[in-house]
């Protein structure tokens, strides 16, 4: 038996800003959205937004959703098509909102990376393969 990776689901304390970053500085479309809930759609994985406390509703009240958020677990990897993209899309988003965590640069394995923070601090890279 296989699974496939559907969607990714981001826990937020404030779901309206996080939507509105996806929406207005990446470029998602919100399909769905609700106080605590809210639902991207783009060219991969569906995205959701869901406020932690819906997920300690829906885990029937596991206390990690309960306790402040610490350190990264989830980094989402957003692929351009050519370094040129990489370097104009992150002064986009950094100008429209997101935060400038490391500058765009050519990396040993061979893709031009940047990396920004959305509103919540979740830290994501903008890459693309170095011709």
């Amino acid at each position: 038996m296989k699974v496939k990776l559907e969607g990714i689901t981001l826990i937020a304390t404030e779901v309206a800003v996080l939507a509105a970053f996806y929406r207005d500085v990446i470029g998602f479309e919100v399909v769905v959205e609700e106080d605590h809930y809210a639902e991207l759609k783009n060219e991969g994985v569906r995205l959701a937004i869901c406020s932690r406390s819906l997920m300690a509703d829906n885990t029937h009240g596991h206390e990690s959703y309960g306790r402040p958020i610490s350190g990264q677990a989830v980094e989402l990897n957003f692929e351009c098509d050519s370094p040129e993209q990489v370097y104009a899309l992150f002064e986009q988003f950094v100008a429209q909102g997101a935060v400038a965590v490391a500058d765009p640069v050519v990396k040993d394995w061979g893709h031009t990376t940047g990396f920004f923070a959305d509103p919540e601090g979740n830290i994501h890279s903008l890459f693309a393969v170095n011709p």
